[in-house]
């Protein structure tokens, strides 16, 4: 745990809205490189570690992503404060009051800011209270001396520079991780924990599987298209949604059985709970209603697999989240545990080794 929630605290601090992830994928292509691996990029900027297991012919793919919730610059305002167009399915009010940085394509710098209402001001908005919060009057407040569109665009901002949010990341002494982005930089550092422990323990996973960091999740494609041939089972580490109706919580493993694009592979799912009863590991069944996967996109891209959704329980998804040490804890376990685990109605060993190209 300390090395998963060191690894979070790292994460969370790279800034990646979708679109703006070169920083963290370079971050994790070095990291993994340290422990030996030898990491592809693709055309897309995703990242993938292909671990040789006992058998080849069936292979196993697992992703996290890695980029985040987001703005862009929409439009530099006559008195020098900049509209903003977003980046992922969230909504303004969880961003109003939020610190943000945003990064100048022409110059390469940086500038930080706030996210405000045009109307915040209670002593002067008779509407402060009550105004809906919309593209049309929310704003960035620059930290920068200007007064007009010149004297932004003097600074080296423009139309299309990206905006990343400030993640406020915390750890209490009561366990509990919050900041932004935990969706899904807790399940990366899971991830990237557990490539670690393979290196380090030198393991072998009874199936060749591969790893995926993708950087296109959250506008709703991901690592599908690397998917290499003979996969066999698609299993998303993601986050598991809190709410009303649902059974996840803080303190679990979240088992998703249905999200926004349907159920998930019903043999697949009663696997995964039961190796969560046959080593006692803390879990969830849920159903996310408005919620979609880079498992659920290779669904919709035809991809003949078993796919699977876990993660750890996030409360308050896309605004300023929160988990708890167990459920990192109980995430990490179901992902050992499954990657251990024989296939369904397989044995590993049994299908030959046969030589593939990564």
């Amino acid at each position: 745990m300390p090395e998963i929630i060191e690894t979070i605290q790292q994460l969370t601090n790279i800034p990646s809205p979708t679109g703006y992830t070169a920083e963290i994928i370079d971050f994790l292509d070095e990291n993994l490189k340290q422990k030996g691996y030898q990491p592809e990029k693709n055309n897309k900027g995703s990242l993938m570690v292909t671990v040789r297991g006992t058998e080849n012919q069936s292979r196993r793919f697992v992703t996290a992503h890695i980029d985040t919730l987001g703005a862009m610059v929409r439009a530099i305002k006559p008195d020098g404060r900049l509209k903003i167009d977003l980046i992922g399915g969230f909504t303004y009010h969880s961003i109003d009051g939020e610190y943000c940085t945003v990064h100048s394509a022409a110059t390469g710098k940086d500038w930080t800011g706030t996210i405000l209402l045009h109307q915040t001001s209670v002593h002067v908005y008779k509407d402060a209270r009550t105004a809906e919060r919309s593209q049309d009057n929310m704003e960035i407040r620059l930290d920068a001396e200007v007064h007009s569109a010149k004297d932004v665009t003097s600074l080296g901002i423009g139309v299309g520079d990206f905006i990343s949010f400030a993640p406020r990341t915390e750890i209490t002494p009561t366990g509990y991780i919050k900041s932004r982005h935990l969706d899904d930089k807790a399940s990366a550092a899971i991830l990237l924990q557990f490539l670690h422990r393979i290196a380090d323990e030198n393991l072998t996973l009874p199936y060749t599987t591969c790893f995926f960091f993708s950087n296109n999740e959250e506008i709703g494609y991901g690592g599908n298209s690397n998917m290499p041939p003979h996969t066999v089972e698609y299993l998303a580490v993601d986050m598991g949604a809190m709410g009303d109706d649902q059974q996840t919580d803080e303190y679990t493993v979240s088992i998703c059985v249905k999200d926004g694009s349907g159920p998930y592979h019903f043999g697949l799912r009663q696997q995964l709970v039961g190796l969560c009863e046959s080593q006692e590991i803390p879990y969830k069944l849920d159903i996310y209603p408005f919620y979609g996967s880079d498992a659920s996109a290779a669904m919709k891209a035809g991809w003949d697999v078993r796919h699977a959704l876990i993660g750890p329980g996030i409360d308050a998804s896309h605004a300023y989240e929160r988990t708890h040490r167990k459920s990192l804890e109980a995430c990490a376990r179901l992902l050992e545990a499954y990657l251990s685990a024989p296939m369904i109605g397989k044995q590993p060993g049994k299908q030959g080794d046969i030589e593939w190209n990564n």
